[in-house]
């Protein structure tokens, strides 16, 4: 365990057994906030939240090789644990827990977690590689921590949602607890990616949370939902976004489309800036 820094950091396993367990002598519950680091005040609220909930809040960082693909940032992913821990302290977190690759992934490690249905449209189309390894990370980090409560961002929506079927399917004791998106002043949903930007871009990127809004009005005085769908790219391209993956509206359990709102919805979308891909959801 190393404690030098001002948050106690555990770097194996064991390690956070052992936290854990003394948690658990003492009566303490236990929440967890698994995070990829380059924190921001998203992470942070997720972390405040945690300590709202629970005695004790333990804080993940690990930069998931297997939910990058071949061409993707896994290697310019911005890093700075000091910085990190330094932020968590502050936010109240009890623990970091920071693993090495090889702990996490050890040689001859061969088991993969998929979580089928609600996994396959939007981002499984365009990223398929990605769920398998979100779902297999975070798999492995809600055993090791066995915490009461865990928390997510709502930003990544789908994730979410794979997050909380995969816990209810391989029955785990855990809850899994979404939190609001938390936004820039111009509403822009807060990103560690957000980093990449230029000044130029960043400009650009504010027109995402617009245009959803925009959508969601339209929506909701009755307009039909695939001409507003088709009607956002547009405006997104028209913004200066260099590319649209998608801008759909799904039914907020399933992610099946829709045509109606006689349940609840969310607007999804994510678009290219330059090299950067930025997401977005709302609820309709």
């Amino acid at each position: 365990m190393d404690t030098a820094a001002q948050l106690p950091v555990a770097r194996t396993l064991t390690d956070l057994l052992a936290s854990v367990a003394a948690w658990r002598k003492a009566g303490l519950s236990v929440g967890l906030v698994p995070t990829m680091g380059a924190l921001h005040e998203g992470h942070l609220s997720l972390v405040r939240t945690a300590k709202q909930r629970c005695d004790r809040v333990a804080a993940s960082l690990f930069v998931n090789p297997r939910q990058f693909g071949p061409h993707e940032d896994f290697e310019r992913y911005p890093r700075d644990e000091a910085g990190d821990s330094a932020l968590l302290a502050s936010a109240g977190c009890d623990l970091l827990y920071a693993p090495e690759r090889a702990a996490m992934y050890p040689p001859g490690f061969s088991t993969n977690v998929i979580v089928a249905d609600v996994s396959t449209p939007l981002e499984g189309e365009f990223r398929p590689h990605f769920f398998g390894g979100v779902a297999t990370v975070v798999t492995k980090l809600l055993l090791q921590a066995l915490p009461d409560v865990a928390f997510f961002g709502e930003k990544d929506y789908q994730q979410l949602l794979v997050i909380k079927r995969l816990a209810r399917d391989l029955d785990m004791p855990i809850e899994i607890v979404g939190c609001a998106t938390v936004r820039e002043h111009d509403g822009l949903a807060m990103s560690s990616r957000n980093a990449y930007l230029s000044a130029d871009e960043r400009r650009v990127a504010a027109q995402l949370n617009l245009v959803l809004h925009e959508a969601i009005k339209n929506i909701r005085a009755g307009k039909p939902i695939a001409d507003e769908e088709a009607e956002a790219k547009r405006h997104l391209l028209a913004s200066g976004f260099t590319g649209v993956d998608y801008v759909a509206v799904r039914d907020a359990a399933t992610l099946a489309p829709v045509v109606d709102l006689n349940n609840p919805a969310r607007i999804l979308a994510a678009a290219w800036l330059g090299k950067t891909r930025m997401i977005d959801n709302m609820a309709v």
